[in-house]
């Protein structure tokens, strides 16, 4: 007869650790989040200089500066030294005053993007987050949707689901009768313009329900899983120009049914060998995986997709290698400019702010400038991008 070990029976299990760590790890955060954010407390946005406020505008600073000499439009803060900063809703003030609004038109549909990657650390929230804040700074309506249970884009708009007990698409995407209309998630952000669908854990359980529903004695929901992301949306077509959807890094449910409903996908992906060889990989078995549910009746018809570079740095050989290697096999797939690695980038990111959300005087102004340089014309392609899927010619 063997006697248990006493030390084995003394110690707690692998799941009641976790579960320790767990309920540790938001203790500490709510701590943190008291520290930085007092209870109540919202996160706010900077003003932008002139020079920003011009460029999201696309006017000059020179007629901005007229227009507020000659006592028309809004009122800016004027520093001692002659600066004018405007607030978020300032710009979307002028906007309107100067008749530069980019929304949709009469017969422009909303265009969905889903940014996506199968292995993580390929900058794929940075982008989502740099994306949507980009193109309501440029006056679209956006809507950001975080579709990953780790809920990392909800994060960076100051949301934390572990405290804040935030509903997520979750709520819109259920198969029983408490399915909640997608306007009941969505909230507002710091940004002028931008709302945002949080993520949390709860997520995850659209990945265990769909093959359950699958198996149902009325299978019919199930077996059109893939109607569920765009069906939500059609909810709120008319309120928005642009959702961004951050998919989680899996192929799951989550991801195929918000492939089904995008208009276009941009595939994240760092410069090295291993992580273009997951791609391919991902690639792979996306492939084979939309031919099926395409073979079940959905229709996954994009109006562009392209790769976008991400963490490059331009001084790596290695990675200069794998770039021309990426633009010799689909260089019209390409994104023309790769986002650099910047620690700037990463340094906003451990305050849960992005790059146009810190103040360029939190960093050296050249660190900043190429960080900021290299997100704009990212971003400015995309743009380009949606205004060729409206038929609009960009001048």
């Amino acid at each position: 007869m063997s006697v248990p070990n006493a030390k084995q029976e003394s110690e707690p299990s692998f799941a009641d650790v976790i579960l320790q760590q767990s309920n540790e790890i938001s203790r500490r955060l709510e701590m943190l989040r008291i520290e930085k954010f007092p209870p109540n407390a919202q996160k706010s946005l900077r003003r932008f200089s002139m020079a920003e406020v011009a460029d999201f505008i696309g006017v000059s600073q020179s007629y901005l500066k007229k227009l507020h000499l000659s006592g028309k439009g809004v009122e800016p803060i004027v520093t001692p030294t002659g600066r004018r900063y405007y607030s978020g809703e300032q710009v979307n003030e002028l906007r309107e005053l100067l008749d530069r609004s980019p929304r949709r038109r009469p017969g422009e549909k909303l265009q969905i993007i889903a940014v996506v990657n199968f292995k993580g650390g390929s900058g794929k929230t940075t982008t989502a987050v740099h994306l949507s804040q980009h193109l309501a700074l440029k006056g679209y309506r956006v809507l950001a949707v975080d579709l990953d249970p780790q809920a990392s884009l909800t994060a960076l708009f100051g949301i934390q689901p572990e405290i804040d007990r935030n509903l997520s698409f979750y709520e819109s995407l259920r198969y029983d009768s408490e399915r909640k209309p997608l306007t009941d998630v969505i909230q507002k952000t710091n940004f002028p313009a931008l709302d945002i669908v949080p993520a949390n854990l709860e997520l995850q359980e659209y990945e265990y329900e769909t093959p359950i529903a699958m198996r149902a004695k009325d299978p019919t929901a199930g077996r059109t899983f893939f109607t569920r992301v765009g069906a939500a949306l059609e909810e709120v077509d008319d309120q928005y120009d642009v959702v961004v959807v951050d998919c989680p890094p899996q192929l799951g449910y989550l991801t195929l049914t918000a492939l089904a409903a995008a208009t276009s996908v941009l595939i994240t992906v760092h410069p090295q060998m291993l992580d273009i060889m997951s791609m391919g990989q991902f690639l792979l078995m996306l492939g084979d995986i939309l031919k099926s549910i395409e073979d079940a009746g959905a229709k996954v018809s994009l109006d562009w997709f392209r790769y976008l570079v991400t963490r490059f740095e331009p001084g790596d050989v290695p990675q200069q290698e794998m770039v021309g290697l990426m633009q010799l096999m689909f260089a019209r797939q390409m994104l023309k400019n790769p986002m650099v690695k910047s620690t700037a980038i990463s340094d906003a990111g451990l305050t849960k702010q992005s790059l146009y959300e810190v103040e360029r005087s939190a960093f050296t102004p050249a660190t900043y400038d190429r960080a900021r340089e290299s997100l704009d014309a990212v971003n400015s392609e995309v743009i380009s991008l949606i205004e060729e899927s409206w038929g609009r010619a960009r001048g």
